[in-house]
């Protein structure tokens, strides 16, 4: 096969992972080089997932202000630039894992249609100015896998190489999660905070069945 025939059987990127229902990339930029998605979902575990999904598992709503911004700029940015996509905004982490599978599946059934979905892994910033990029982040790796594990379960697999990578990294290591989380270079930044908790509470699988959805925003319950 010459270049010119290879080249007409391509995706419009080779990193776009169009061909795939389900996608996973890191950050904004991630996000960017992947094919539009139906639904697209943040993965922020330490700390902004957790602390948005307890926010809205209380009854309250999480807005995208510069509070916001402030506790990760990675997954406010990605959060925004997915919703000016069109897509479907929601929220995972270790904590709701299960939940965002059901709504993904449930999104699908609404749709009655073939959906696809983008797990964005939000990771560290290594700055703030524009020149910061993204450091990868062992939590956010975990999480995005156990919603792709979930999504699985569920029928919907058609996952891309680096979905499948993500996936079978936390099959793996679930049983490690919470040991990884506390020694991880964001679980000991928070640790050292005096926030360890928080970090428990990131590695608890399955402690929420609440998922956020952003609409206008604002994270609320779906």
């Amino acid at each position: 096969m010459d270049a010119a025939a290879y080249a007409g059987r391509m995706p419009a990127s080779a990193f776009d992972q169009s061909r795939y229902q389900v996608r996973m990339e890191w950050g904004v930029a991630g996000l960017a080089r992947l094919a539009p998605a139906d639904v697209v979902v943040i993965v922020d575990v330490l700390p902004f997932s957790t602390t948005v999904i307890d926010t809205v598992e209380r009854g309250e709503d999480y807005a995208l202000d510069a509070a916001a911004h402030a506790l990760s700029a990675g997954a406010a940015a990605a959060a925004e630039a997915a919703a000016e996509s069109g897509a479907v905004v929601l929220l995972g982490a270790l904590r709701n894992v299960t939940a965002v599978a059901a709504a993904s599946l449930a999104e699908q059934e609404r749709r009655a249609a073939r959906t696809s979905i983008a797990i964005i892994a939000a990771g560290e910033l290594t700055g703030r100015d524009a020149a910061a990029t993204v450091r990868f982040a062992v939590e956010d790796q975990l999480g995005a896998g156990a919603i792709i594990d979930a999504l699985g379960a569920r029928g919907i697999d058609h996952t891309s190489p680096e979905a499948a990578v993500a996936c079978e990294a936390f099959r793996a290591l679930r049983g490690a999660a919470k040991h990884l989380l506390t020694a991880s270079g964001s679980g000991l930044e928070l640790i050292a905070l005096g926030r360890r908790d928080e970090v428990l509470a990131g590695a608890a699988a399955d402690a929420a069945s609440v998922v956020p959805i952003l609409r206008d925003g604002v994270f609320s319950a779906l």
